[in-house]
């Protein structure tokens, strides 16, 4: 019996011997993991208390002379002004089709033919304005004949006149409508030719063989040709970086299909009402199109190109250079976050002028040469937004 009790109690020791050596290990361990950043939100909503500000980097902003610029997406689109639509004023059937969608077609070329109702009808109506002319007009020369030799009176002359007057107006009248039509006088027919108005490309297309071909009136264009010697670029330009663009300002275009060239066009419109989705401006970049290196009749920009525009100051400004990580963007405005105490921040909104190179942000306004920033804005909000 004794020699259990003396057993039972060695046993008890070295349990709580171990148990002790346990609980020292478990502590030395946690002492040697980095402290977690304990982050507390100031009443004000712009101020952060920390307890560990040194996992949090300071940098000190400088100040430079530098020519800011502006990057912004955009399109090619066609310059509207050189859209030119093609239509036809006669009603009928398209019998002949010559073009399609994409074709480059030159000015006088034969886009397709069209039989038409109106045709026949108007130049049913010139034969009978030709025959009507005709006879008034010989009927006036008798008229003249018979009064010079005092066998009719001056009146019953002058209704020879009016009525050969009438009669060629009517004529004109008639080769007018055959005229607007596309009707060719010299070889009568119902068939119409649809030729190009002009140059270019054809961006649109509203026909096809054997389709009906409705008036002017209530029908789409059955062709739209642009000319693309000229086009635009339409830029999306940020509420807040509106204030940076300019009419008349000159502008550098790379192509995402050719990085390697640089195209300069000038800022021709602003628009004036912004996108209430997305909070942009168009802003329109006029420019030539160059020629492709396979030849001058194909351009190098085609319609819906993704292209980057920057836009450039014209001339330098003494401005704070900051690192772009240490800018937050929040709620459509610019922050930083600048030293308050030994253990707090305080966020403060700087105004920013495009990049200066080196991932370094212009600010014009909120920041003085020399004053310390966190480096990285975006780490700190997190761990604040966190302890929220």
């Amino acid at each position: 019996m004794k020699r259990n009790t003396i057993l039972a109690a060695a046993l008890a020791a070295a349990y709580s011997l171990t148990g002790c050596n346990w609980s020292k290990g478990q502590s030395s361990s946690q002492a040697e993991d980095p402290p977690e950043p304990q982050v507390e939100q100031a009443p004000d909503g712009e101020s952060i208390t920390v307890e560990h500000p040194d996992l949090f980097a300071l940098t000190a902003v400088s100040a430079h002379a530098v020519v800011p610029s502006l990057s912004v997406t955009g399109v090619v689109a066609a310059d509207v002004s050189r859209n030119v639509p093609v239509n036809s004023l006669a009603s009928g059937r398209a019998i002949e089709v010559h073009a399609r969608l994409g074709d480059r077609v030159t000015k006088g070329q034969l886009l397709m033919r069209i039989q038409s109702s109106d045709i026949s009808s108007a130049f049913s109506d010139y034969g009978k304005a030709a025959a009507d002319e005709r006879l008034t007009s010989a009927a006036l020369g008798r008229a003249k004949l018979l009064f010079s030799k005092g066998a009719i009176a001056q009146k019953d002359l002058e209704v020879a006149d009016d009525a050969e007057a009438d009669a060629r107006a009517g004529l004109q009248a008639a080769v007018d409508r055959l005229k607007v039509l596309g009707a060719d006088l010299a070889h009568p027919s119902p068939v119409v030719d649809i030729l190009a108005p002009v140059s270019g490309v054809i961006i649109e297309q509203n026909v096809t063989a054997a389709a009906g071909v409705k008036s002017l009136d209530d029908a789409p264009n059955l062709f739209t040709i642009a000319d693309l010697s000229h086009v635009w670029i339409l830029c999306d330009v940020h509420e807040n970086d509106l204030p940076r663009v300019h009419l008349n300002d000159l502008a550098d275009v790379r192509l995402n299909a050719y990085p390697d060239k640089v195209f300069q066009g000038r800022v021709s419109d602003i628009g004036a009402i912004l996108d209430p989705n997305i909070r942009t401006a168009k802003a329109r970049i006029e420019l030539d199109n160059p020629g492709a290196a396979g030849g001058a009749s194909e351009q190098l920009m085609r319609l819906g190109m993704f292209v980057q525009a920057t836009f450039h100051d014209q001339q330098k400004h003494m401005s704070v250079l900051a690192p772009a990580s240490a800018i937050l963007h929040l709620h459509d405005r610019d922050w930083v976050y600048v030293p308050k105490g030994p253990n707090a921040f305080r966020r403060v909104e700087v105004h920013s002028f495009g990049t200066a190179g080196g991932g370094q942000q212009v600010l014009v306004s909120g920041l003085r040469p020399g004053q310390r920033v966190v480096a990285n804005a975006l780490l700190l909000q997190k761990a604040s937004e966190q302890r929220e």
